[in-house]
């Protein structure tokens, strides 16, 4: 991969089939999102940003925005924003004392259009010198550390590999994430799944939508193209390059990759994916990620 281009592997990337397969990593190809919300990224967030005081609050948040509502999925820097704006907004929080972070330059760099990762967090770091920046870069390397030591063992989903194996004959693959790529390699290399995959894009390639966009639109028919995900993210990656979207329902991921490898691979194969079949899909999968926190309810 190019140092000065990061999208260099995706840009050169050419069609071998006439179909293509986006897939997402965490919480969709591996039962990850758990073990890394409440494990790595939610201590070191109460840790890094002096939460200690409102700590279940930002425990009940964190897990909210990453895992159970529909941004689940979205990139660590504006789900960190979004834990702060929630914090404070909420009464019982506000109770306690704690100095909730307005975060000012994290917002602008989140707004920023820059590939949202830390090598672009670091250059504006080394540029500016600002602390509030300095805080979210040592605290997006801890979770990084926090991940590297503590993620390992876990392996694809039940049905993802069969699901690969079946796809490969026919349809070019690559791994669509908003993870660090590094984390990325390491897990599917582990786990010996990286040989279906074209390419590895992470977040240091862009977004998941860069990523669709680079490596697959124009280069097929839209009814060939589809996004395996288990975000609205992920869905709308899929639209925004008129691709088709297959969802791994948060909770019933197990079931979901049984009956993609059994029956949808065969639908979207013979080209009748498209329309009510998708629909019905999307409308379940939907239904299971709500906009408002319990504890507004």
């Amino acid at each position: 991969m190019s140092d000065h281009d990061p999208q260099s592997q995706l840009k050169s990337f050419t069609p071998a089939h006439d179909f293509f397969v986006g897939i997402d990593s965490d919480g969709c190809a591996f039962d990850t999102m758990e073990l890394k919300h409440k494990e790595c990224f939610i201590p070191n967030i109460i840790n890094c940003w002096d939460l200690q005081p409102v700590s279940k609050y930002a425990r009940a948040a964190a897990e909210f925005v990453n895992l159970y509502s529909k941004w689940r999925g979205i990139n660590r820097f504006p789900a960190l924003v979004m834990v702060f704006d929630l914090l404070k907004d909420w009464p019982e929080a506000m109770r306690r004392g704690a100095a909730i972070p307005e975060a000012k330059e994290l917002r602008d760099f989140v707004d920023s259009g820059v590939a949202l990762g830390n090598p672009a967090l670091a250059r504006l770091v080394d540029e500016t010198g600002n602390a509030v920046l300095k805080r979210s870069l040592h605290w997006s390397e801890a979770v990084n550390s926090s991940v590297a030591a503590m993620v390992r063992g876990v392996p694809p989903f039940p049905y993802v590999r069969e699901s690969l194996e079946k796809l490969s004959a026919f349809a070019d693959m690559v791994c669509v994430s908003a993870t660090p790529g590094e984390a990325l390699r390491r897990e599917w290399e582990e786990h010996d799944i990286a040989k279906y995959a074209a390419v590895i894009a992470g977040q240091e390639m862009g977004s998941k939508k860069e990523h669709l966009a680079i490596a697959a639109k124009d280069k097929y028919p839209s009814d060939n193209i589809l996004m395996i995900g288990d975000a609205p993210g992920d869905l709308k990656a899929a639209r925004a390059n008129d691709a088709l979207f297959f969802p791994i329902n948060p909770g019933r991921e197990d079931a979901s990759w049984e009956f993609f490898a059994d029956e949808a691979i065969d639908v979207f194969k013979a080209g009748r994916y498209a329309g009510a079949y998708e629909e019905r899909l999307i409308s379940r999968f939907e239904a299971l990620l709500p906009s408002t926190p319990p504890w507004k309810k």
